[in-house]
């Protein structure tokens, strides 16, 4: 069962350019999710806005660039810009919005601070985003969250697998964030066993890896 708002219910905005904005109030993020899907689906628009006026935060999801953007209007105003190599991700990141805001989509994937960062390559993307990661906790965690949208444990459990079967042409920005990451806090990366995708990144688990990665199991 969703956990309701509290204080409750909840007003969101949607809109996408037409002029049919759509105002819903909400008990739980559930029923959000469920009243922006059938929005989003209704409509084939370049972008699609969910406001929380309340919380003066937005998501803006951009399936036709590929692009996510979040925005926090707060005191100290903010905005941060993904780039949706998959298109299954606009809907998943509407849930997190519904249920924690702007922070919820802290793990989401590789925010940068401009719109401009998104059109470099995926190389470029994913050095600058191993460098904003200056201390060992705060690496460590981004690697686990790398891990977790696509990793697994070998068997043996002496390794941690990452972009398990996929191809080098997937995840390209992520794959040189973690290589970065990997040489930043000393892991050792070794060569993957015959027959794995030759997209896999294998890595020698070390207690820090292990405690990280735990929380996404």
């Amino acid at each position: 069962m969703a956990r309701s708002y509290t204080p409750g219910p909840k007003r969101f905005v949607f809109s996408a350019g037409d002029g049919d904005d759509r105002q819903v109030l909400v008990d739980d993020p559930q029923e959000a999710y469920a009243a922006f899907s059938a929005f989003f689906r209704e409509r084939n628009a370049d972008a699609y806005t969910i406001g929380d006026e309340s919380a003066g935060q937005r998501l803006v999801l951009m399936p036709g660039r590929g692009v996510i953007a979040r925005f926090e209007d707060a005191d100290r105003a903010r905005s941060q810009y993904l780039k949706a190599d998959r298109g299954n991700r606009c809907l998943p990141s509407a849930m997190l919005f519904f249920e924690n805001g702007y922070a919820g989509l802290d793990h989401f994937g590789q925010w940068f601070p401009d719109l401009a960062d998104l059109d470099a390559p995926p190389e470029t993307r994913g050095a600058a985003r191993a460098a904003m990661f200056t201390t060992e906790a705060a690496a460590i965690d981004e690697v686990a969250r790398i891990w977790g949208d696509s990793g697994v444990v070998d068997p043996s459990d002496r390794y941690h697998v990452f972009f398990d079967s996929h191809d080098l042409d997937e995840d390209q920005a992520e794959r040189a964030e973690l290589l970065r990451l990997i040489e930043f806090l000393g892991l050792e990366r070794v060569d993957p066993p015959a027959g794995a995708a030759d997209g896999e990144v294998w890595v020698r688990t070390d207690a820090r890896l292990d405690a990280a990665c735990a929380q996404w199991a």
